[in-house]
């Protein structure tokens, strides 16, 4: 046989080498997570549930869902195992500590108080934006051209 004929099956072989080793290694980092299940862990299950994580057994979890709702789960069910801030976030609305600066909610914090329309804004006054009534108001339908 000629090699360039065996070149196609080659690649096909080692293509087939490269996906089953990521397969395992997806399917290991999975398991190296579940393993690191401790009661008191917030997870997410692959249905969406979030949960703390009651008791670890064998095979299964019991999870904590609400106040006297505890779920009996298999270990495969379990999607994700949060960090206390992430699971904070999602289920309570706690958002951590912001590190870095603060973003404002509105632009009053990036003009200066020296300047003559923020002064009048503050007093309630109207603000003079160039418009003038010099010109005359067009009705409906007059128009420019001529």
């Amino acid at each position: 046989m000629d090699i360039l004929t065996l070149f196609p099956i080659i690649i096909l072989i080692g293509f087939m080498f490269v996906m089953t080793r990521s397969a395992k290694k997806k399917q290991q980092q999975a398991a190296e997570m579940r393993d690191s299940m401790q009661p008191g862990t917030g997870v997410r299950t692959i249905g969406g549930m979030y949960a703390t994580v009651k008791e670890v057994n064998d095979e299964t979890v019991l999870l904590d869902a609400g106040p006297g709702v505890e779920l009996l789960f298999a270990k495969n069910a379990i999607g994700a195992v949060l960090t206390d801030d992430e699971y904070n976030r999602i289920v309570h609305g706690i958002e951590a500590e912001l590190q870095g600066d603060v973003v404002p909610d509105d632009a009053s914090s990036l003009t200066d108080a020296d300047d003559a329309d923020a002064g009048a804004a503050a007093d309630g006054r109207t603000v003079d934006l160039g418009k003038t009534e010099d010109a005359p108001r067009k009705t409906d339908g007059e128009s420019d051209a001529k």
